[in-house]
């Protein structure tokens, strides 16, 4: 999976230490001698999204007279870009800003709480997706809730479906998934081995049932067995159970038992995104960010729910990026207004969804997107099932910080590797996940303390 296109990790909380020596001055969004205004505007994407965003842009300038300098590099410099900004005082007016990096960003004062402005403008919170919103809501001591204040608007929401090829079943004479109701984990893994071949006769498998990446792949498990990796209150880690054991071993097993995915070995000669991509592979996830590649590939694919692992339905985790505003702007104003612009203007965001790199911000704007005659994938309804209905936020994604989420990955290829067994190395691991988390609680309140 491209790392880089996800929206997860605490970018900005390993940032929080030079947040704090500066008091953020904005100097790029000034204007001309004639009274003229203009603001930065600084994000990530490939072509495709910069492309999108020009054409949004050139029609905000032509509408309000406000020039808009746009600042764009790729995901893996963002966050370097950013810092070295932030370190010069010279923070753009409009950003990006990650769901785990708010609380850093608003303890340290460079978020300007935009709750008033956006009250007072005409945008309508509830056609955009709830979850979205209040992504980018803090109340001082929890994020992501109704209750809390506005630092930002969604960029987008990034519901993380699952994807099959639809020719490779096909051709296999294997019947197509229902769209509608998710295989159990025992027809999954059925289907998977029956699509795990020698195509060429060669003697090597060279087409696989699917190529999940665990970081990325595992919650879905997790959930659906009814485990989780933190309890409600984001205060203890819950991996050390029979549950999320279960989801774990699972998942290895799909090398070391089922031979249904690449090993290791397999995907250092060619990864498991390269090999979807060439149509090697049966079942792999898909996000909004990748269809307009996908849509050009020369197999057709489709959406369908992810399997279940025990009795808690099906689940994945749905993302965000959101677009925040500098506390020190010199025309908060009009940064609010490009703000509200971009996250839910039906035309700027006719723009973007039309460049295939996001699902539409508004609920009935994405309505029509996904009903449409020609629509593809097809089942584009999957993703807004996920917005809308059982996608959950990535286990960091609200905590400060992710120190604690990563520990989880650090050592845990010898399980994949069929070397130690999942609940033994939960048991092991739970400790020092613990020990992060608590040590991220109490930065938080050092930070928030006297504000």
């Amino acid at each position: 999976m491209k790392k880089s296109r996800l929206v997860v990790g605490a970018t900005c909380a390993a940032l929080v230490g030079a947040l704090a020596l500066t008091a953020c001055s904005s100097d790029g969004g000034s204007g001309g001698d004639d009274g003229s205004k203009k603001i930065t505007f600084m994000f990530r994407g490939g072509p495709d999204e910069k492309k999108a965003y020009e054409a949004a842009i050139d029609k905000y300038t032509e509408a309000t007279g406000v020039d808009v300098e746009m600042i764009v590099t790729d995901a893996d410099q963002y966050a370097t870009k950013l810092q070295a900004a932030v370190a010069g005082n010279n923070v753009p007016d409009v950003f990006y800003i990650e769901q785990a990096s708010l609380q850093s960003y608003v303890a340290s004062g460079v978020l300007l709480d935009i709750t008033d402005q956006v009250e007072a403008s005409d945008v309508d919170l509830d056609n955009l997706w709830e979850y979205g919103v209040d992504s980018y809501r803090f109340d001082g001591t929890l994020q992501g809730t109704p209750e809390g204040r506005l630092y930002g608007l969604p960029k987008d929401i990034g519901p993380f479906s699952f994807g099959y090829n639809k020719t490779m079943l096909e051709a296999a004479g294997i019947p197509l998934p229902d769209k509608d109701t998710p295989l159990t984990w025992e027809q999954f893994v059925e289907i998977c081995k029956q699509l795990t071949t020698d195509t060429d006769g060669d003697g090597a498998v060279d087409q696989w049932g699917t190529g999940l990446n665990v970081q990325w792949n595992l919650q879905s498990m997790v959930w659906s067995n009814g485990a989780d990796f933190i309890d409600a209150d984001r205060t203890t880690v819950t991996v050390d159970t029979p549950e999320f054991a279960d989801a774990l071993q699972k998942f290895a097993d799909l090398t070391n038992v089922d031979a249904v995915t690449p090993s290791a070995s397999d995907a250092a000669t060619l990864d498991t995104y390269q090999r979807w991509m060439a149509g090697e592979i049966g079942f792999f996830p898909v996000g909004p960010w990748d269809v307009s590649v996908y849509n050009d590939l020369d197999f057709d694919y489709d959406l369908i729910p992810w399997p279940t692992v025990g009795d808690g339905g099906t689940a994945t985790w749905v993302g965000s990026l959101g677009i925040g505003v500098s506390a020190t702007s010199k025309h908060p104003d009009e940064a609010v207004e490009l703000v509200t612009y971009l996250s839910a203007d039906a035309e700027a965001q006719q723009t973007l969804v039309d460049a295939n790199i996001q699902v539409p911000n508004l609920i009935d704007v994405a309505t029509d997107w996904a009903q449409a005659a020609d629509a593809e994938p097809a089942n584009r309804q999957e993703f807004l099932d996920i917005a809308q209905d059982y996608g959950r936020a990535m286990p960091a994604a609200f905590t400060y910080g992710a120190a604690w989420y990563d520990e989880l990955w650090t050592n845990i290829q010898p399980v994949l590797d069929g070397k130690q067994t999942a609940a033994d190395y939960l048991a092991d691991v739970q400790p020092r996940m613990q020990a992060l988390l608590d040590e991220s609680i109490a930065n938080a309140e050092q930070a928030f303390a006297g504000r």
